[in-house]
């Protein structure tokens, strides 16, 4: 799997979680489905940072977004 394809698919993961974790507290259930979305998207990206030689910076994340989109496109 390609880096930036990783490190996208993490951030996205992740940021579905967010969701799912806030309904889960607010009726008081165990939040299951976003306890494996975030340990999914905290995998992806630590792959993405490790895998890539040089890792990536604060500035290469929107890069690496575009870059992803440009290719399904």
């Amino acid at each position: 799997m390609d880096t930036d394809l990783a490190l996208v698919l993490g951030l996205v993961l992740g940021f579905l979680a967010i969701p799912s974790l806030v309904s889960a507290a607010s009726d008081r259930r165990t939040p299951r489905v976003s306890a494996v979305f975030l340990l999914l998207a905290l995998g992806l990206v630590i792959y993405a940072f490790s895998a890539k030689p040089g890792g990536y910076q604060l500035d290469d994340v929107p890069q690496a977004i575009f870059r992803v989109i440009g290719r399904f496109t």
